[in-house]
């Protein structure tokens, strides 16, 4: 049994002490390690551009949820939160036509926080305002390590973990075997969403941008996806290189069904 003597001491570490500069440091770092904000605010995230422009400006990152292929915008800032950068980032959310955006930050105002309140109280659907702060920590001499804390957040994202006896017997089974197939895929390594779903369908990142699986019950019976979601020319490029290697993957995964844009080959 542990002691309380040998029990580590937990200690805020300043950011900058990690990530000297927002622009250079905690940005690129942010773009390469966007699954920990994701875990953060539950959703399964892919960075498709840093420094991203819109007019005069340059969005810090332009993100995607993976499987809805929702834009997202992050805006970053080093200190308490301004009236500077609530503007931009109302401005690149416009730009992107984003459906999220997310403002980070080491500390926020109480009126920046009943801001984001505000809009994700009157947008419905169409757009969901996150407010997150970044802390850094580290147990004894070990390294720091990042921690980000929702400050502001979508009123069904605190409902979202609604016990299953309140959903509707499918409901209720496709949440169970979802959450049940995420915990073998967590143990074996592979890089899952956090929140089952209660739909007929669940989706997972591949590890490669514009990219991801889902696996899905039909009619005909369940199966696994290989899905493309970026735009016409990259998915028949990406389609058509798979299918230059079809005979060694069907060699390896078996029959498989392929399904492109403008042409179906079974």
């Amino acid at each position: 049994m542990t002691t309380a003597q040998e029990l580590g001491t937990l200690t805020k570490v300043d950011i900058r002490e990690v990530w000297p500069k927002e622009d250079a440091d905690f940005t690129p770092w942010l773009s390469e390690n966007i699954s920990a904000l994701g875990d953060a605010i539950g959703l399964e995230l892919e960075a498709e551009e840093t420094e991203a422009p819109v007019g005069d400006f340059s969005l810090d990152i332009h993100a995607r949820e993976i499987g809805s292929n929702r834009p997202v915008v992050i805006e970053n800032q080093f200190g308490k939160t301004d009236h500077d950068h609530f503007g931009k980032l109302l401005t690149y959310a416009a730009g992107f036509d984003a459906n999220v955006m997310v403002w980070i930050a080491e500390e926020f105002r109480d009126e920046h926080r009943a801001a984001l309140d505000l809009i994700n109280a009157r947008t419905g659907e169409d757009l969901h305002a996150f407010g997150v702060t970044m802390e850094a920590w580290k147990i004894n001499n070990s390294p720091p390590a990042p921690y980000f804390n929702v400050v502001a957040s979508p009123n069904e994202w605190r409902k979202r973990n609604i016990p299953l006896k309140q959903l509707s017997p499918r409901a209720e089974m496709y949440g169970v075997f979802w959450d049940s197939l995420i915990i073998v895929l967590d143990s074996q390594g592979f890089k899952t969403r956090r929140t089952p779903t209660k739909y007929s369908w669940q989706d997972f990142a591949s590890g490669f941008p514009n990219v991801s699986y889902r696996a899905t019950f039909t009619t005909k019976g369940p199966r696994v996806e290989l899905r493309l979601w970026k735009d016409r020319d990259f998915n028949k490029r990406v389609f058509d290189s798979l299918m230059d290697h079809r005979e060694q993957i069907e060699a390896d995964l078996g029959k498989l069904a392929w399904e492109r844009e403008d042409a179906q080959i079974s």
